[in-house]
């Protein structure tokens, strides 16, 4: 598996009990999760399932209650972290699915306009839903084909 950002990946990739996957633990300039799960998962060296992510700001180490197109950019940069970590582009993401805390005209814009900042002009599959989120608006998980 050829990684792009090798250093990064050293300290961030933890062998599982199975050899077909490895989880991203540790992520650069970030706290370690006290939650019982993986930032991202690189299953059989051929797709990274990266976790649901919510607008972490890393400029105050708390989650972040802004304009819902604020906390999807705060998002989508955990993500971005996730994917060059693992040693992919943005441009391998295939899926994502958007969580909406309350989804209205106003926040499905607000959402589009920065989600769309991360993509080149062929964006990946997208499900968009509204539901019950605990103390953020907005959470996103994407799927990414491994160069």
């Amino acid at each position: 598996m050829a990684l792009r950002r090798a250093d990064s990946i050293r300290l961030a990739l933890v062998p599982s009990h199975s050899s077909m996957k490895k989880h991203i633990t540790k992520l650069p300039d970030r706290p370690l999760t006290k939650l019982p799960l993986s930032s991202g998962v690189i299953a059989e060296g051929k797709f990274l399932f990266v976790a649901g992510q919510g607008p972490y700001d890393p400029a105050t180490g708390t989650w972040s209650r802004a304009s819902i197109g604020e906390q999807t950019r705060l998002t989508m940069e955990s993500i971005k972290l996730i994917v060059e970590t693992a040693g992919a582009t943005m441009d391998d993401i295939v899926t994502c699915r958007v969580f909406l805390q309350q989804i209205t005209e106003r926040t499905f814009a607000e959402m589009n306009e920065a989600y769309t900042k991360f993509f080149g002009p062929e964006k990946p599959a997208r499900t968009t839903v509204g539901c019950q989120l605990l103390n953020i608006d907005v959470e996103i998980d994407c799927v990414v084909r491994m160069p």
